[in-house]
Formats: structure tokens, C-alpha cells, sequence
């Protein structure tokens, strides 16, 4: 078995590893980043639909959900969303500003993951692929961490020993195995003692098994901007209606705040009072039927499948023959529809995991392990779960800087 040493291991290849390798190899460290898949930053790849929503500008603590709500500020503001922009810069990567401050490339994700390999070569830090850590032992008396690792290759099998002075651990977490999702971190953190938050799908779609499925199936495609409401939190974007439920940024957002068994509240006319909407049109356009009105608000598929479900005995009744409780009952549903989703689509399609390594045994300022010298865990591993619109990946970029500058 072959034998090398080096100053730092980084355990995955995305976008906290690789960030965290290169940020510590500018010091002067030899740094080895192993990858167990065929490809460097592959969810970096596939987000933001091929373009990689990278940042945002509106970074503040509260687009982070963590059981520690103030774990996340110190890594945030040491590492901004500028910074990272700065060195997007640098390279001429062309991006663009959406709504809500995220960043998009205007090309194609592989020009961040080009960057990080750029970074990576100009630094020297060495990257092996298809390389699986089997085991990792800590000798306290050389202050080492040896690493039993199998590299297979296409052609060959490899076991080599590697030893390190510092181990990162930046394997990401359940979400998207296809991707490479793994919850190997965790092992590892059980390994050293370190307790783990309750880990569920985040940023998600959800299912229904009870009459809403049918009508999901039917609207499929069919999309709105709408409130949405659960756990005291509501977000204001646009929701999907698809085969399998609803999904679209709204529900992805909301998904996060979402527990088994809780219902969540849709304002299908946000910043409209329907009720008080068809009163007043009652008293000019009393021959006007709800459909005809509500066609100029809301998709007409929609429509269809609302009025069989709220006002079905009064679809063709003019709404100056409604009385104002009825009005009233079927405005307040259409702001305030009550769903119970049955469960989200999971892992399989979830864009986060939630929960992870406790931030209680973690350094906010280093992410190094406080009762284990010299070991640190960065990115999705952690308790540590940003919003939709490139939270995550400033958080991934945030912890791995001040970990890179610790080793």
C-alpha cells in the first residue's frame, strides 16, 4: 500500500471542498481533495438549470434555517457575497442579477466549475476522482489522520494510505444521490462523537393523496404567483401545479418550514381581497357569473377546477343573485386554501437536506470540531440550510473560506 502525507485532506469535490482546498492551498498547504464520483462539482452543474445560481446580494442570516440561528453570521461576514463575485469577476464570467438578488451565469454552470479547477491547478492542489474513503483513523500521537482510500478507476484498482494534518469533511448530504448525495459525513461525525439534527428533505415539492391529486394531475404545468403559508412563514413567489402535486419556488421555499402532517395556507390573489373584489363588481356588472371575473386573475384551468370545487351549485348563477356570505366563503378560500400535503418527493428531488452535523460541537468562526483538533466539517453536512436563490451555495463558499484559512 502506498503512503503520502499532505497538510490538508478535503473529503468531496463540490463546491465547499473544492472552495475550501484552494483557499487553504493559497497559504502554501499541500492539499489533496478526494472525489468519490467521475466529475468535480456536479451540483454546481446542475443548479440554477445548467447556469448555477451562484450568490446573492441579499445575504442576511435569516435565509438560513439552523437550530443555532447565529452559527452562520460569523463565516457570512467574513466571506461576502462580493467576494465571491469579485473572483467570478476575475475570471470574466458573464452573469446576470434576477429577482429576489440571485446570480445566475449567463453561459453555463461549468464556467464556476471551470473557475474552481483554475483556482485549484494555479495553487497546486491535487484532486483524485473515484476515490472512496474506507476508513479514517485519528493518531493522536502524531497528530495525524490516516486515511484507508480505494481509487477505482476505469482501468485499475488502487489502496493507498494517505495521512493528514487536517481532514475536511465537505461530502454534502442526502439530497440528490444521483448527484452524488451521500450520508457518508455523517458516519463520520458519528465517528467522532458528534450529534446530528434530525435530517429531512429540504427545498422540495410536495404530494397529495386525497382529492388534490387528481386535480394536480389535471393542472399540470399550470403556474401562478401566489402567497405561501406555513409555520408563522409565508413566501411570495411562483407555484407549479405537476403530475405529482405542486412544486415552483413557493413551494420549494415553503417545503423547508413544512413538518409531516401540517397544512399550508395558499393566497391564490395575493394582494387582492376577493370578497370584497366581487361585492364591488357585484353592485356594478351584476350579470357577470365568478368564472367570467375570475378568468382576468387566475389561469382558466384553474378556474375550471375551482369553481367544481368551492361553488359548483352557483357556477352559472350571476353574481348579483350570490348573497354576500356566499361571496364572502368563497373569497376567503381563494385567499386563505387550506392543503395538506401527504409528503414531499424526497431526497430523489430535493435540492437540500435539512439538519446535519449539530453546530453546537462546530467553531462558527473556523468549523473546526471543538473537541476534535484539527478536523472540520463545511457545507450541506452541517445544521446549516440555506433559502432557494444561491444561499446555499454562499454558505458552502463562506464556511469553506474560514476553514481554509484556519488549516
Amino acid at each position: 500500500m502506498k503512503n503520502k502525507t499532505y497538510d490538508a485532506i478535503v473529503l468531496g469535490g463540490g463546491a465547499a471542498g473544492l472552495f475550501c482546498a484552494i483557499t487553504a492551498a493559497k497559504k502554501g498547504n499541500k492539499v489533496l481533495v478526494l472525489e468519490k464520483s467521475n466529475k468535480l462539482g456536479k451540483k454546481i452543474l446542475m443548479s440554477g438549470g445548467g447556469r448555477c445560481n451562484f450568490t446573492n446580494f441579499n445575504v442576511q442570516p435569516e435565509n438560513f434555517l439552523s437550530e443555532n440561528e447565529h452559527f452562520c453570521k460569523s463565516a457570512l461576514s467574513r466571506y461576502s457575497a462580493q467576494d465571491f463575485i469579485s473572483l467570478v469577476e476575475s475570471y470574466n464570467i458573464d452573469y446576470e442579477t434576477k429577482k429576489h438578488g440571485q446570480l445566475f451565469c449567463i453561459n453555463s454552470a461549468k464556467d464556476i466549475v471551470n473557475m474552481l479547477i483554475s483556482e485549484c491547478d494555479k495553487y497546486k492542489v491535487e484532486i483524485r476522482k473515484y476515490a472512496t474513503a474506507k476508513d479514517v483513523n485519528y493518531l493522536e500521537s502524531d497528530s495525524l489522520y490516516k486515511l484507508n482510500v480505494v481509487i477505482e478507476d476505469k482501468d485499475k484498482t488502487e489502496d493507498i494510505q494517505f495521512d493528514s494534518n487536517s481532514l475536511v469533511v465537505a461530502t454534502g448530504a442526502l439530497s440528490v444521490p444521483s448527484l452524488g448525495g451521500s450520508g457518508y459525513g455523517y458516519e463520520l461525525a458519528n465517528q467522532f462523537g458528534l450529534d446530528l439534527i434530525d435530517l429531512r428533505a429540504g427545498l422540495v415539492p410536495f404530494m397529495f393523496s386525497d382529492y388534490m391529486k387528481p386535480i394536480c394531475e389535471k393542472l399540470s404545468g399550470v403556474s401562478l404567483s401566489v402567497e405561501i403559508s406555513c409555520n408563522n412563514k409565508t413566501f411570495h413567489e411562483d407555484m407549479l401545479f405537476t403530475h405529482r402535486g405542486l412544486s415552483g419556488p413557493a413551494v420549494l421555499q415553503i417545503s423547508s418550514y413544512w413538518n409531516l402532517g401540517d397544512k399550508i395556507c395558499i393566497n391564490l390573489i395575493p394582494g387582492i381581497d376577493v370578497a370584497d373584489y366581487v361585492k364591488k363588481i357585484k353592485s356594478q356588472n351584476p350579470k357577470v357569473i365568478l368564472k367570467s371575473l375570475l378568468n382576468k386573475q387566475l389561469p382558466k384551468a384553474l378556474v375550471m377546477e375551482l369553481e367544481l370545487l368551492l361553488w359548483k351549485h352557483l357556477a352559472n348563477t350571476p353574481i348579483g343573485e350570490w348573497s354576500n356570505s356566499q361571496i364572502e366563503q368563497v373569497g376567503t378560500k381563494l385567499n386563505n386554501w387550506f392543503l395538506k400535503p401527504s409528503s414531499t418527493e424526497g431526497y430523489r428531488t430535493a435540492e437540500v437536506t435539512l439538519g446535519g452535523v449539530n453546530t453546537d460541537f462546530i467553531s462558527s468562526k473556523t468549523m473546526e470540531v471543538l473537541d476534535q483538533k484539527d478536523l472540520y466539517f463545511i457545507g450541506e453536512v452541517l445544521d446549516v440550510t440555506g433559502h432557494l436563490g444561491g444561499f446555499n451555495f454562499q454558505w458552502a463558499w463562506a464556511s469553506a473560506y474560514v476553514a481554509g484559512l484556519e488549516i
